[in-house]
């Protein structure tokens, strides 16, 4: 599986931007529940922040438009890696886990984020 820590995210964007300098922007898709993402959330800097709970994934992926490089976010990671593999088996290709979630997203990218 694909994974990035928070701190390449920068380098993820770059990379994704350099493949379609004129695509839509890649996704962040925070797949935590509505409680998680109020009380700490990213602020969307070079990427579209898409608000995704997991269980809503099957029903709702569709939604999701496969040519945009997708990272997905929870809080710790492993929800997140699901999601990463359910989109790889429904055909995404540009996916990756922010590996360590939100809490990692705090330590390396933006203290300003609360941990819980």
């Amino acid at each position: 599986m694909n994974a990035i820590q928070p701190a390449q995210l920068a380098q993820w964007l770059e990379h994704a931007k350099a493949h379609d300098p004129q695509g839509p922007l890649p996704v962040v898709l925070d797949v935590r529940e509505p409680w998680e993402f109020q009380t700490a959330s990213v602020t969307p800097d070079g990427f579209e922040l898409i608000q995704m709970p997991m269980r809503s994934v099957p029903a709702r992926y569709m939604e999701l438009d496969r040519t945009r490089p997708i990272a997905c976010l929870c809080h710790h990671g492993a929800r997140s890696g699901q999601v990463v593999r359910f989109l790889m088996e429904q055909g995404f290709t540009e996916v990756v886990n922010v590996h360590g979630g939100i809490h990692a997203w705090s330590h390396e990218k933006d203290p300003s984020v609360p941990t819980y």
